[in-house]
């Protein structure tokens, strides 16, 4: 197991999809900003304080996008009703601005296009060539989709999304629900499964589900944070995990 750069008796490999998979970390974080500052120049005027990196890394990267609505919302003391899971994107509800983002979302995805990360590709191919049993754990909704779109749905045996997470009633990141219930169904203790995520939330999962091991992917310099919210290693790409890659 050290030639992918993991402990033994690790027996599978649960993957975050965006940031870690894909390139739509970035795009989700132009959708979050585009969303909360027209939210707040509406609600504040010329006087309100922008969305910035440092609010999408604590509050809202990795969670369920209802409750990094919320999250965010409480950072800056406002508060709205919850709305319901289908409210139209132009009311002023945590699920109306939910669904506001990710109507701007699917908009840059549709004008710019999915990437996968070519490096996590080979690991994870790589992974499956050493028998190790594979899972996509994502809290986008759109998960499915968008590994369609760059190819990449043959890898994963067990999809634990956004989707999947509201059938089952699963709570999103930090909490550990979801990957749990990705190792349940590859058959695996969670001491016997690797995560692999770039999201501060993800990082607390990890920790708070046991993990026999935490990957942090740094794709945008916060390697320290990850580390501090339970990562057993950090890397930028886990292309460099693979010593063969």
């Amino acid at each position: 197991m050290k030639k992918l750069g993991l402990p033994d008796g690790i027996r599978a490999c649960l993957f975050d999809l965006d940031g870690v998979i894909t390139k739509t970390a970035v795009v989700h974080a132009a959708a979050w900003k585009d969303m909360f500052d027209a939210f707040l120049r509406d609600r504040d005027g010329e006087g309100f304080r922008p969305f910035d990196s440092s609010d999408y890394d604590e509050y809202v990267d990795g969670r369920p996008r209802a409750d990094g609505v919320r999250a965010f919302l409480a950072s800056r003391n406002i508060a709205l009703p919850d709305g319901s899971p289908d409210d139209d994107p132009t009311e002023n509800t945590v699920s109306g601005l939910g669904n506001r983002k990710n109507v701007l979302l699917l908009e840059k995805i549709r004008t710019q296009g999915v990437e996968a990360y070519p490096g996590s590709l080979r690991y994870i191919a790589a992974v499956r060539e050493h028998g190790l049993r594979t899972a996509v754990v994502s809290s986008s909704t759109n998960c499915q989709d968008i590994l369609k779109a760059v190819d990449a749905e043959s890898l994963f045996e067990v999809r634990i999304d956004g989707v999947v997470a509201a059938e089952r009633g699963l709570p999103g990141k930090p909490h550990p629900d979801t990957f749990l219930a990705a190792a349940r169904e590859l058959g695996v203790d969670a001491s016997a499964a690797a995560v692999f995520e770039d999201a501060l939330a993800g990082m607390d999962a990890g920790r708070a589900g046991n993990f026999g091991y935490v990957v942090g992917v740094d794709r945008v310099g916060q390697a320290a944070a990850l580390s501090a919210h339970g990562a057993d290693t950090v890397v930028t790409d886990l292309a460099d995990l693979e010593s063969d890659l």
